[in-house]
């Protein structure tokens, strides 16, 4: 949702809005670390199972949809079983796009489950190995923040939730799925992160903590993996997300939309490979 290489110093007008110059990030990877050459992009090209969650809004929408054009199937889950069985007919029509839509116009899997639940992640996980939909690459996106406030004026509800998906929804998936990867010795992770994991700002202390520990769970299980997988973090930028709007009003209009990130998001991704192992990147 954080975009790297921006020094945002206006500060928005209303006082529950955070400070754009709390974005800033590092300097983006060299194309080096992204791998972007040779047989990753080769390797691109071919026809592949993404796995990506919360998926019927936002920048998992976009992303389903870009990729399900280019022809890679998709694996998707949510919580919204309405905006599920409509993202189902947009997969079919974004694939008959596709001069490979015949291979993969009918194998998108979309799913209703809550990655905050040990048990729905098993459930997913279960699915996806009887119907031999094993994952090349699994985006963990589901995300969620609080409302702007002090952390002492933070709900506790809103604080668990923020926690229980960004992190425990996380933990889960990496718990299920690495074995079924591991067992291949092949596949690429993507816990998405954000400028603000790598970064502070106020107003959003238990969103800035939640990315935090993604940005450190994902270099410490990178450790782990056997040789031929990768699992990365993953900075997005500043998308004009609904998340986005809860924290900036009016001015997350000034921002890119979802729609227009997919395109560089999905080539970025679909080159990943085990050399990426660890790093922490930006779109």
């Amino acid at each position: 949702m954080h975009r790297g290489r921006f020094n945002y110093s206006k500060q928005l007008q209303s006082q529950k809005k955070v400070k754009c110059s709390d974005m800033t990030t590092p300097p983006l990877p060299t194309a080096k670390a992204m791998n972007i050459v040779g047989a990753a992009a080769t390797a691109a090209g071919a026809q592949k199972t993404v796995l990506i969650t919360g998926v019927s809004r936002g920048l998992g929408k976009a992303l389903a949809l870009e990729l399900a054009k280019r022809g890679h199937t998709v694996i998707g889950c949510s919580r919204s079983q309405e905006k599920l069985s409509a993202l189902q007919s947009e997969l079919s029509s974004a694939s008959s796009i596709s001069s490979d839509s015949s291979k993969n116009i009918n194998e998108h899997l979309v799913m209703n489950v809550d990655v905050r639940s040990n048990s729905s992640v098993e459930e997913l996980a279960r699915s996806v190995v009887e119907k031999k939909a094993f994952p090349d690459i699994i985006v963990n996106n589901a995300g969620t923040i609080n409302r702007n406030n002090r952390i002492w004026e933070v709900p506790m509800d809103e604080f668990d939730a923020v926690i229980d998906t960004n992190i425990k929804g996380t933990a889960n998936m990496l718990r299920h799925f690495i074995p079924i990867m591991a067992e291949k010795k092949q596949g690429i992770i993507v816990n998405m992160s954000s400028g603000w994991g790598r970064s502070a700002a106020a107003q959003v202390a238990p969103y800035c903590a939640s990315k935090w520990a993604v940005e450190g769970l994902t270099r410490a299980a990178a450790k782990e993996l056997p040789p031929g997988m990768a699992m990365v973090s993953l900075n997005p930028g500043v998308i004009n997300t609904e998340m986005l709007q809860s924290c900036f009003g009016s001015s997350a209009a000034l921002y890119q939309t979802p729609d227009s990130w997919a395109p560089k998001a999905a080539t970025m991704i679909l080159n990943l490979t085990s050399a990426d192992n660890g790093a922490s990147l930006t779109v």
